[in-house]
């Protein structure tokens, strides 16, 4: 795994259905470069694949506005990825009922995240970001506690 410091891409997609799979094949080859384990990987492309749909669905914001992707690798042992859209609202976390067809995104981010949110943009911009993170498995061969590594 990399051990530089704060890597990060970005990138903006329209706010259409196909946008989901071209933000997750942007994540697998970036992932890749960044040599995240591949467990942690699968975990952040369900949960990207999550957040870009709601996005796209549920944003309260005219058509032509764009959805941004960032990925971060901070540290060797987290992975953050924010979307952000043009929309205000910020979601909120439903419990789904059983025959519910749709709503269960954000309870999924929940059990697979290591932590994740949201907040409005900054000044300046419109809209609200929503992250999540990953813990990513310690690299090979450093053991946690062993203090000879």
């Amino acid at each position: 795994m990399n051990t530089q410091p704060v890597d990060a891409v970005e990138w903006m997609f329209p706010r259409l259905p196909r946008s989901a799979g071209r933000a997750r094949l942007r994540l697998l080859r970036q992932a890749l470069t960044w040599e995240v384990p591949i467990e942690s990987t699968e975990i952040a492309l369900i949960l990207l694949s999550e957040l870009v749909t709601n996005a796209c669905r549920h944003a309260r914001a005219p058509r032509d506005r764009l959805i941004g992707v960032r990925l971060l690798l901070p540290t060797c042992s987290v992975l953050r990825i924010e979307v952000s859209d043009a929309s205000p609202e910020l979601p909120a976390l439903r419990r789904a009922a059983l025959d519910d067809e749709s709503g269960r995104g954000l309870e999924l981010v929940a059990a697979l995240a290591t932590s994740w949110g949201a907040h409005p943009r900054g000044e300046g911009f419109i809209g609200k970001t929503v992250w999540f993170e990953i813990a990513l498995p310690a690299p090979a061969g450093s053991a946690s506690g062993d203090i000879n590594s």
